[in-house]
């Protein structure tokens, strides 16, 4: 199961389709819009999100609110393309209209003008927009419809924005979700979450902006997801390949992560149990739910860093494609800190990830079959 995605930031609509999707699969356009309007809320997001209110149109593979085992396409519109259609006109001929040669470090801008022989930066930031993202959300709606069938959920929650992180005690993956849903950074915890918005007021007023980190949590899985037996089919190795691909997001690590490398073994992996009612455990989940490129039965946690969004109101220094002269970035409509919409971005990554593992695991024709064959998994796998 995997899904495209196509458009621009100012173009007439963005598309996503997923493919590999089984029949019988039930799908809610309320669960796409919540998480495409997730996305978009946030503190700290800019004038864009102020222009837009996506909502996913379903164009095909959904027949009276089933999957009918062909690709499932959504559309969403794109309401500020009404003030771009001489500057994003798909035929006539270029009058130059809104020409950028001056690339902003940080971004694609250069190296894609390099790469494509462009001598106009909106070619490539158009589609390197973060904008992109929305269809991302639409499409990862659509696995977690699948993975909902079998009792798996996706959440994620804001650690850090800036210098600013929650006083982190015990296990991420056991934090009040709904008070992260509910809050306008995606912090459970409301006193860090208000020295959040403060330090993102500070940003906007010194032209700045600001990235952090957040977690992505899945639970509800069963063992033996991925694989051990080939580098490419690792479940760590599919995950970190998936939340490094949304832009911005530089570094990625499971469970305990990077803090595991400064202990000793016998702190740092997961004592096994077995428990009469889920089977076999672990009495720590220091792995983040990974043991050999498998899942072990406990919640996948990943955390992920998100570098500060490179279009800045206080520009830096960069140098004119035309000219060759020293010049300062250009500037495009832009939040000051997008990290909460970061992470509802990498759930859908997740989810989509884990969906397809699933497959591989049970089959992929339709869920009736599917769910059987995960009914005799379970049933073999608890002693």
């Amino acid at each position: 199961m995997r899904y495209i995605t196509s458009g621009e930031s100012h173009g007439r609509a963005l598309t996503a389709i997923v493919l590999g999707m089984p029949a019988g699969v039930p799908i809610s356009q309320t669960d796409i819009d919540n998480d495409l309007a997730r996305r978009q809320s946030g503190y700290g997001r800019g004038g864009r999100m102020k222009i837009e209110s996506d909502r996913g149109l379903l164009l095909s593979g959904v027949r009276f609110g089933r999957t009918i085992g062909s690709p499932v396409t959504v559309t969403i519109a794109n309401k500020d393309w009404e003030n771009w259609t001489d500057v994003m006109a798909s035929s006539g001929k270029d009058a130059g209209r809104a020409r950028i040669t001056a690339p902003r470090p940080g971004h694609a801008d250069l190296s894609g003008m390099l790469k494509t022989r462009s001598t106009d930066a909106r070619d490539i930031l158009e589609r390197a927009s973060a904008r992109e993202t929305a269809a991302r959300v639409a499409a990862g709606a659509i696995a977690k419809s699948l993975l909902g069938e079998f009792g798996v959920r996706v959440r994620s929650w804001v650690f850090s924005i800036g210098d600013v992180a929650v006083p982190l005690v015990g296990d991420p993956a056991a934090v009040d979700f709904d008070a992260a849903e509910s809050s306008d950074v995606s912090c459970p915890d409301e006193v860090t979450a208000e020295a959040m918005r403060r330090a993102i007021d500070a940003a906007r007023d010194a032209g700045e902006s600001l990235g952090g980190t957040f977690f992505v949590v899945a639970d509800g899985l069963v063992p033996g997801l991925g694989t051990y037996a080939e580098a490419g089919g690792r479940l760590d190795a599919r995950f970190s390949s998936a939340v490094v691909s949304i832009p911005a997001i530089k570094g990625v690590e499971f469970g305990d992560g990077f803090a595991a490398a400064a202990r000793p073994g016998s702190l740092v992996h997961d004592e096994i149990v077995l428990d009469p009612q889920r089977g076999y455990s672990r009495r720590t989940n220091r792995a983040g739910g990974i043991e050999g490129g498998m899942s072990n039965g406990e919640p996948i946690v990943i955390r992920a860093a998100m570098k500060p969004i490179p279009t800045l109101m206080t520009p830096l220094q960069t140098v004119d494609t035309d000219t060759g002269q020293p010049v300062e970035a250009s500037t495009e409509r832009s939040d000051v800190c997008a990290v909460p919409a970061a992470a509802v971005v990498a759930e859908a990554e997740v989810a989509m990830v884990l969906a397809d593992a699933y497959l591989d695991a049970f089959g992929g024709n339709n869920l009736e079959d599917i769910l059987a064959a995960l009914d005799a998994y379970r049933t073999r796998v608890r002693p």
